[in-house]
């Protein structure tokens, strides 16, 4: 039957934090979503990607018990509808024909009014959508309310055909649903794709995104929506749980959003520190710890470590140890208890003088003949971690581990000691940026944390030459360059993948870089025993980067040749290209 378009249309983004694998309780968020988007007055309420399996699911999708667990509650929801209220566009892994598509789904009326299926499956980076999913065919709208609406999945908006698809069949507005996980230089990324499909299609965007955290992935929210001539429609909050009903009208034949909330999202080192807060939270509460403990060295990782954890649960779920040996200075003593009283948390001293000295008299047999050296030194960093996880395990407590990225590149951290633990929030955080966050933190704090306002890292902390101190004055930058050259080298080397004479070329001393480039490489046995922590930049290690342990390769330092094209078997010099597959 021909239906009268509307010309008005309330649509509710449901930009909601959901659990994978917890699909009772996804379905739950939903109804309540949909009541509160009701009292909103809304007419079709628009979910993020695959909500009801929770994203990403990997390989638990694969399970047909899995699948037909989503399918039935997917079925579930839609007999709700028929009850009235608000229609939904909700994603959900679908199995039709003995493949598994990644869908999204339009239940209206009592029934699955349409199903779409995702076209382009991302397979880089931290996405591997292609080991798991079947490619829909190219899609047309759905018909809702005699609006003809287009529901490209995520990935589909990254190309151009899936939306032009869309257009060319009548369609009148995007409703994009969106698993878009935070990085570094997102929001502007999301703008330059978001734009071209726009310009492309004359269509109006809705980006509805998720939020909340899931291993270590956090997905920042900051839903959004376009007008036709690509004026801003609307901006959700950034790290926030919300359902908001937009208004969008019919004006001449095209539609534009007539009334719509506009948040600023988070940038820069404010979106960064809210991405490691709500990591944190979300693996310590989806995994069900009462709490947290970690070591407080005095050093500004752990302290900035304590920060987090107590903005994203509460002073009360914290607990603090310093571990002092003959090499812990008194000013760290002092830093350590100082920041430990800011933040108002639970902390405790334990000396480790005599785990270590029990270690060295069970090894006295083999080094007695032998100068003493980082063997030594380490013991002091595993008999931290011995403590740490024996305070875990009796309390039921998850275990923080606190190195960040320039010490995880290079392997500047002890295997079984200071690496020790469940979750790092600050492990895609380079040294340059931890100093940066513990300065904006004294000054600032994102919505929702639950730490004191004001200054809770001592100034000392931020101030003090780093030190691991494992020998008598140590200093990091015995063993390292300074951390703002580490850093910008690092950066180059694992986020672009620059060879070391480009490197070179921007000025750095090549001793120092091959240096650096040859700790890189020799740490990655260490980083894959690494626990999981928060991404926050465009390359972490673990989903990102995946080198193999065993590798010789390294890079020469000096410009390769230019390929001769001339060696290949029956291609003369400057023939056109040949197809070799």
């Amino acid at each position: 039957m021909n239906q009268r378009p509307v010309d008005q249309l309330a649509i509710a983004i449901a930009q909601l934090n959901s659990i994978v694998g917890d699909i009772a309780g996804n379905a739950e968020k939903v109804r309540r979503a949909r009541a509160q988007a009701a009292a909103q007055g809304a007419d079709l309420v628009v979910f993020p990607e695959l909500f009801i399996a929770g994203y990403p699911p990997e390989d638990l999708v694969l399970k047909p018990a899995f699948q037909a667990a989503c399918r039935a509650a997917l079925e579930r929801l839609a007999r709700e509808t028929a009850e009235g209220g608000p229609a939904l566009v909700v994603g959900s892994p679908w199995l039709d024909g003995g493949k598994l598509y990644n869908a999204a789904a339009l239940l209206e009326g009592g029934r699955i009014a349409a199903i779409r299926y995702k076209v382009d499956l991302p397979n880089y980076g931290v996405f591997d959508e292609k080991r798991v999913f079947v490619p829909g065919p190219l899609p047309g709208p759905v018909n809702f309310r005699g609006v003809r609406i287009g529901l490209p999945i995520c990935e589909d908006i990254w190309g151009p055909e899936p939306a032009e698809c869309i257009a060319e069949t009548g369609g009148e507005l995007l409703l994009v649903l969106n698993g878009s996980p935070f990085r570094h230089g997102v929001a502007d990324q999301r703008l330059n794709v978001i734009v071209p499909r726009i310009k492309e299609t004359g269509l109006p965007l809705i980006y509805a995104n998720q939020v909340g955290g899931q291993d270590e992935l956090v997905f920042d929210g900051a839903s959004l929506g376009l007008n036709a001539d690509c004026s801003l429609a609307f901006q959700l909050s950034s790290y926030k749980e919300e359902v908001v009903t937009t208004l969008w009208k019919r004006e001449g034949g095209a539609w534009r959003c007539d009334h719509g909330p506009n948040v600023p999202a988070l940038e820069g080192d404010e979106a960064d520190y809210a991405a490691c807060v709500l990591g944190l939270r979300d693996y310590v509460n989806k995994n069900g710890f009462p709490g947290v403990v970690l070591g407080l060295s005095g050093g500004i990782d752990s302290a900035l470590c304590a920060a987090i954890a107590v903005d994203a649960l509460g002073a009360d779920r914290v607990r603090c140890i310093m571990m002092p040996y003959k090499f812990t200075a008194q000013e760290s003593l002092d830093d350590a208890a100082a920041c430990a009283k800011a933040l108002g948390v639970s902390y405790s001293i334990l000396p480790i003088a005599a785990a270590v000295e029990g270690f060295e008299a069970a090894l006295k047999p083999l080094f007695d003949d032998l100068p003493r050296d980082v063997a030594e030194e380490n013991l002091q960093a595993r008999a931290r971690g011995t403590i740490l996880m024996a305070i875990s395990n009796k309390f039921n407590l998850m275990l923080v581990t606190t190195g960040n990225k320039s010490e995880m590149s290079v392997g500047y951290a002890t295997l079984y000691g200071d690496m020790n633990g469940g979750f790092n929030p600050i492990k895609d955080l380079y040294k340059t940026e931890v100093f940066r966050l513990a300065r904006l933190r004294n000054g600032w704090k994102p919505e929702g944390a639950m730490g004191p306002d004001g200054r809770v890292i001592p100034e000392n902390i931020i101030t003090r030459p780093p030190t691991a101190e494992l020998r008598e004055n140590q200093k990091d930058e015995d063993s390292l360059p300074p951390y703002a050259i580490l850093d910008a080298i690092l950066e180059r080397l694992v986020e672009r993948e620059e060879p070391i004479s480009t490197i070179v070329a921007a000025g750095f001393e090549r001793e120092t870089v091959t240096r650096v480039e040859r700790m890189l490489n020799i740490a990655e046995y260490k980083r894959r025993q690494a626990a999981p922590g928060v991404k926050v930049t465009l390359k972490n290690f673990g989903r990102d980067r995946r080198y193999p342990i065993t590798n010789r390769f390294r890079d020469p330092g000096t410009p390769l040749p230019e390929p001769d094209n001339t060696l290949i078997a029956g291609k003369p010099a400057n023939a056109p290209a040949v197809d070799l597959s």
